[in-house]
């Protein structure tokens, strides 16, 4: 009698984080499944530029799963860079382990690249990116950069995308549809959208906002690509009063943000909050508003975050998720990234709704985020694997 073991894969991808690590317990329920850890260690407490600090996570995410910290040569470490992943010893380690598949996030380091070259046509290549067309020009460069994607993407078999704008991206590069499979984008819908509304009533209450005023709110980080500096002009023409605006995060805008903020009562901040603080701060408004210009918002997960919290939305169409996420006049609005004007006319339409009519926006949010999961995640990957 023969034994079925599960099939082995193999997860490149640069460090942990909170929007894979629910996947790969996922997947380590199906498939003997070793993640590869390319940044090392030190990513563990790394200094992140966008919000100004370092990050560590208050969320296990190292639970449930094998993984391996690969060491990693580089001069100046991290994913900031191409030559900022370099491990020596990666393609003798995998070739160890012997998999069944190999599954790479991102290709824009020299590691990553090495082993997509390294195992092409020898081991099934699965490649998962988020990549977009929105920030895209014409040119020698685009050309030059054309030739250049489609040569990486021939040597994978199987590109999986999150999203429409991903879909067109991976279709320009070369990639048939054959080859194209649909794995949405996805964060812990359970744990957003469970009661916080005790902790939420005491965001309000701490900032001095009354219940019944309407909150619109910006969380991530304060830097160029998100554009909340944007959002605070358009809102500081709004006609409605009572409104009150809440930035919460750091980053290399905040002095700005608070010297353009100084002596308006109804615009708060609060500082980064960890993962487990962010379902209640959601939770706390009415409004969430994503104003990205880019470039590279290539897709925009506090989007999800948001919707998973029954919270109608306000986003740019520079914002990746905006084609699959955000339906205008259903769930929210989109405007049109870096005019003022355009994002004023979407705020001023949301305020309208009031109170009952952004809660029944937040509603359809919250039925429509519900197939963007991680379950259905796992499901497409392990289908490729044991196909």
């Amino acid at each position: 009698m023969s034994i079925n073991y599960p099939k082995k894969l193999a997860i490149i991808t640069t460090h942990p984080i909170q929007y894979y690590a629910p996947v790969f317990r996922l997947l380590a329920q199906q498939l003997d499944l070793k993640v590869f850890y390319t940044w090392g260690e030190a990513s563990l407490s790394k200094h992140d530029p966008g919000f100004g600090k370092k990050i560590k996570w208050d969320i296990d995410l190292l639970d449930g799963y094998k993984y391996e910290w690969v060491h990693n040569s580089a001069c100046d470490k991290g994913s900031h860079h191409y030559k900022g992943i370099k491990n020596p010893s990666l393609i003798t380690e995998l070739e160890q382990w012997q998999p069944d598949a190999i599954l790479v996030y991102g290709w824009a380091y020299h590691s990553h690249l090495r082993v997509i070259r390294h195992f092409s046509k020898k081991i099934k290549l699965l490649f998962r990116g988020d990549s977009t067309l929105l920030d895209d020009s014409n040119g020698v460069k685009s050309h030059l950069k054309a030739v250049f994607l489609r040569w990486v993407y021939n040597h994978i078999d199987i590109a999986i995308y999150p999203g429409q704008n991903t879909m067109a991206y991976f279709k320009k590069y070369g990639v048939e549809d054959h080859r194209l499979v649909f794995a949405p984008h996805a964060v812990e819908n359970s744990r957003f959208a469970e009661d916080r509304s005790v902790d939420a009533a005491a965001i309000r209450a701490s900032l001095y906002i009354d219940n019944e005023r309407l909150m619109i709110l910006f969380a991530g980080k304060f830097e160029k690509k998100k554009d909340p500096l944007l959002l605070l002009k358009a809102f500081q023409q709004l006609s409605q009063p009572n409104i009150h605006l809440l930035f919460v995060g750091n980053g290399p805008l905040e002095k700005e943000l608070k010297q353009h903020a100084n002596c308006w009562a109804n615009i708060h901040f609060l500082n980064f909050q960890n993962q487990s603080a962010m379902p209640a701060v959601y939770q706390a408004c009415d409004l969430f508003c994503l104003p990205s210009m880019g470039p590279a918002e290539t897709w925009g997960l506090a989007v999800n975050e948001a919707m998973a919290c029954s919270k109608a939305i306000i986003a740019s169409d520079k914002t990746g998720c905006v084609p699959d996420l955000v339906v205008n006049g259903r769930n929210g609005f989109i405007f049109k990234a870096g005019d003022v004007t355009s994002l004023l006319e979407k705020l001023n339409l949301a305020v309208e709704q009031g109170k009952m009519g952004l809660t029944s926006m937040g509603k359809v949010s919250n039925e429509m985020i519900i197939p963007w999961n991680f379950e259905v995640q796992a499901e497409v990957i392990v289908k490729q694997v044991n196909g």
